[in-house]
């Protein structure tokens, strides 16, 4: 489904636009693009006066896979946000254990709290953190808009499952250029 709107009070959340994440090799689209992309909505937003949330990852969630499993924290720096994103005062910091941004953080308090209907996520990387927090929004009832050009990850198979099966499913997509065109005219 194409994006057709933002409600009155949409939330901004970029995920894990961090040191560490940002370091790795991704696909798709590169990095760089991702946060270039990242910062307009970022700007688009505080412009407007809508919620911006912040997310970061500091340490895996425990258990076992058969991919092994990261224990402990990260390395010093690791999920420093980066500074192109000029975090403000006004911004909501999330710092997660899991892939998903709601799991034992107070980011869905902090939505409600703030009246928000809708959802608007970006980041790195696709078929983990956004797509985890993308469930986990859908399943709080929120609208959540997924803004394809302004993710990517470390598997293109993987990113390409979830925007193409996944995200469908979950909410509305669309482009940076969508976005910011709908924020524009609804709230000239």
């Amino acid at each position: 489904m194409a994006l057709t709107t933002l409600d009155a009070k949409t939330a901004l959340v970029v995920v894990d636009l961090q040191r560490g994440i940002v370091a790795l090799p991704t696909a798709p689209h590169p990095s760089n693009e991702i946060v270039e992309r990242s910062v307009t909505l970022l700007d688009a937003f505080r412009r407007h006066g809508l919620p911006v949330v912040l997310v970061n990852v500091a340490a895996g969630a425990p258990g076992r896979t058969d991919q092994g499993r990261h224990t402990g924290d990260f390395p010093a720096g690791f999920a420093d946000l980066l500074p192109e994103l000029k975090q403000q005062p006004s911004d909501h910091l999330v710092t997660k254990r899991t892939w998903g941004a709601f799991t034992n953080t107070d980011l869905a308090a902090y939505l409600q709290q703030q009246g928000v209907t809708q959802v608007v996520l970006a980041g790195i990387a696709t078929s983990i953190g956004v797509e985890s927090t993308a469930r986990f929004a859908s399943e709080l009832g929120l609208n959540v808009t997924l803004v394809l050009d302004a993710m990517t990850d470390l598997n293109a198979d993987a990113h390409a499952n979830s925007i193409t099966r996944i995200f469908p499913r979950l909410g509305e997509t669309g482009t940076t250029q969508e976005v910011l065109d709908l924020l524009d005219s609804t709230r000239a």
